[in-house]
């Protein structure tokens, strides 16, 4: 049987910490404005000859309103999923992401504001990482997971 080469978009993802961190690990989630209760975190496309930083800053400029952030940690190489049948009809030609994770602080004064020019958000809150799973979609959970645990094990959440 042939496998057919699966084809994954290039992605940055950032999980962005509250400026009271390391007082407080609280981590921000905002829910899709396309997909009812998805909530995920702030990510986006790597446009040709850019660099995954300098995806993670735009995208952040454009999802949350700001790029006022300090880079605390990224995750060594990238991580991929498939996206489910219900969102792959309109994300072709791709079949999923692979995505470069960023740790990042908000700097202090730094105002979250999810109404963008095109907003892709409809809320956002701050959680716990106990509380993550309650809200993260389905199909991003096993990444978020993994993700997750390798900055909690270098200590850092």
């Amino acid at each position: 049987m042939e496998h057919k080469q699966k084809n994954y978009r290039p992605n940055v993802a950032a999980i962005v910490l509250s400026s009271s961190y390391p007082l407080k690990c609280e981590i921000l989630i905002a829910s899709r404005v396309d997909i009812k209760d998805a909530w995920q975190f702030p990510q986006g496309g790597i446009d040709a000859g850019e660099t995954p930083q300098e995806a993670l800053f735009r995208e952040l400029k454009e999802e949350i309103g700001t790029d006022e952030v300090e880079i605390i940690a990224e995750y060594p190489g990238w991580v991929s999923y498939d996206f489910p049948p219900s969102v792959a009809k309109n994300m072709a030609p791709y079949d999923g992401q692979t995505q470069k994770y960023y740790l990042v602080k908000l700097k202090k004064g730094a105002v979250v504001n999810i109404a963008t020019e095109i907003p892709e958000f409809s809320e956002y809150k701050f959680v716990r990482r106990s509380r993550l799973n309650e809200y993260i979609t389905f199909f991003k959970r096993t990444v978020y997971k993994k993700v997750l645990k390798y900055f909690k094990q270098e200590g850092y959440i």
